[in-house]
């Protein structure tokens, strides 16, 4: 079983979520897994139109960090809506990483 962490980092945008990820990656030893969009039925009164989930993969400490730097960038930019780590994942959580609503239409 994969033991390492998962961090996962939501903020309103594409072009945050890469300025996140970016941030986050730099800042410690991380891998990013792919990114997922949601379009909520409120979408016209947010800030950007598109949720957009970053997911960080490494060590508890190393995604940690990578977690608070992208957090600190997409606050920075549109905004964050929210930000977890998860220090052991279970397998079914670790089957749902690798789902993202960007291989849809």
């Amino acid at each position: 079983m994969d033991e390492r962490a998962v961090g996962i980092l939501e903020v309103y945008g594409l072009c945050c979520a890469f300025l996140a990820a970016d941030a986050g990656c730099k800042a410690a030893n991380v891998t990013l897994e792919p990114f997922d969009k949601n379009k909520p039925a409120n979408a016209d009164a947010l800030p950007v139109p598109l949720l957009v989930t970053v997911k960080f993969r490494g060590s508890v400490e190393d995604v940690t960090a990578a977690v608070e730097t992208g957090r600190q960038t997409a606050e920075a930019l549109t905004g964050v809506v929210q930000s977890h780590v998860i220090p052991r994942p279970t397998g079914d959580t670790l089957k749902m990483l690798g789902i993202s609503a960007f291989d849809k239409d």
